[in-house]
């Protein structure tokens, strides 16, 4: 079983299932379909709280993200297993991944993100600062039943 932490203002996300998937750096073990994954908030805190009961791992995906200070969204591509996104795919991406704008709404220059891949941009600069070409793993998950 693999546990992962994620950020307070996604966990109603988690418990309604809007928030679906998760993207992770490169690491020694992640969740593998068909195994369970466990769901917490502030991990290794002393507020940690598990969000949702054990929930069943559905992909495991190699996924490359491209940012880029010349466009406004910030995301200037995201390829998954191989598979480049149209932009609307980036857009329903970025709105699984926890940053529709009805949900979360971030500000970049005094401004608020107009769209999910805005949102997701601002929180990968914030997040990962330097960072332009990211590498790593996509974990989507179901509830079990």
């Amino acid at each position: 079983m693999v546990a992962y932490s994620f950020k307070a203002y996604f966990a109603p996300q988690i418990e309604d299932m809007t928030k679906s998937q998760t993207v992770r750096a490169d690491r020694a073990r992640h969740a593998q379909p068909g195994e369970m994954v466990q769901l917490y908030q502030g991990m290794r805190t002393r507020h940690c709280r598990r969000i949702v009961t054990d929930q069943e791992c559905t992909a495991n995906l190699p996924v490359q993200i491209k940012l880029s200070d010349l466009i406004d969204e910030l995301i200037a591509g995201i390829v998954v297993n191989g598979s480049q996104l149209h932009r609307d795919e980036v857009e329903e991406f970025a709105c699984k991944d926890g940053f529709h704008p009805d949900r979360l709404q971030l500000t970049h220059g005094g401004r608020r993100a107009k769209s999910a891949r805005h949102n997701m941009g601002i929180f990968w600069q914030r997040h990962h600062p330097g960072i332009v070409d990211f590498t790593g793993r996509l974990i989507r998950w179901k509830p079990v039943g």
